[in-house]
């Protein structure tokens, strides 16, 4: 014969054991101590705040391309070997309305310290964030090189990279995150 008393049984099991169970806070990782943010706040804007001590000409940086880059990005960043890496130059004028654009780091970037940001947190792919600072001011020389940008012997540092002008750096709509 069929009784309530084993779902009673449950229910009133259930009516224990959720409440307490629901009194623990989950315990999920552990507090992250400032130091292991650090490591990952490495962000740097426009205006270039937090750059880090260091300098890089283009001559210094082509040896660091061909030795880092050059198999994903091709020879003088115009023919990537593979599809995902993208040409990092040439493409100037191509963001028309008549023309197909070839967005790369000369023709559609607007700050030159976006590609120091970018390079450093993510390339080069199998190794990120393994360059030193002078490495990747090096690059970043020899890349806005190629692009014409800045000369073969210009120094890139903290200093003069948030002054480098982009061509493209007007091309772009402003978008106020907070318009009032």
């Amino acid at each position: 014969m069929f009784t309530l008393k084993p779902i009673a049984v449950v229910c009133v099991s259930m009516l224990t054991v959720v409440p307490a169970a629901l009194a623990q806070a989950p315990q999920f990782g552990q507090p992250i101590a400032p130091p292991d943010i650090a490591a990952w706040d490495i962000s740097i804007g426009p205006d270039g705040a937090g750059l880090p001590p260091g300098r890089g000409t283009a001559i210094e940086g082509e040896a660091i391309y061909v030795a880092k880059c050059q198999a994903c990005h091709g020879e003088k960043g115009i023919s990537p070997s593979v599809a995902l890496a993208g040409a990092l130059a040439g493409g100037m004028g191509t963001l028309a309305p008549d023309k197909t654009p070839i967005k790369t780091v000369g023709s559609f970037w607007p700050y030159a310290t976006t590609l120091f940001d970018y390079i450093r947190r993510a390339m080069p792919f199998q190794e990120s964030k393994s360059l030193t600072a002078d490495e990747l001011y090096a690059v970043s020389a020899y890349i806005l090189n190629l692009n014409g940008i800045v000369g073969s012997n210009d120094v890139i540092d903290a200093q003069s990279l948030p002054n480098v002008k982009m061509p493209n750096r007007d091309g772009f709509i402003l978008f106020p995150r907070n318009p009032k």
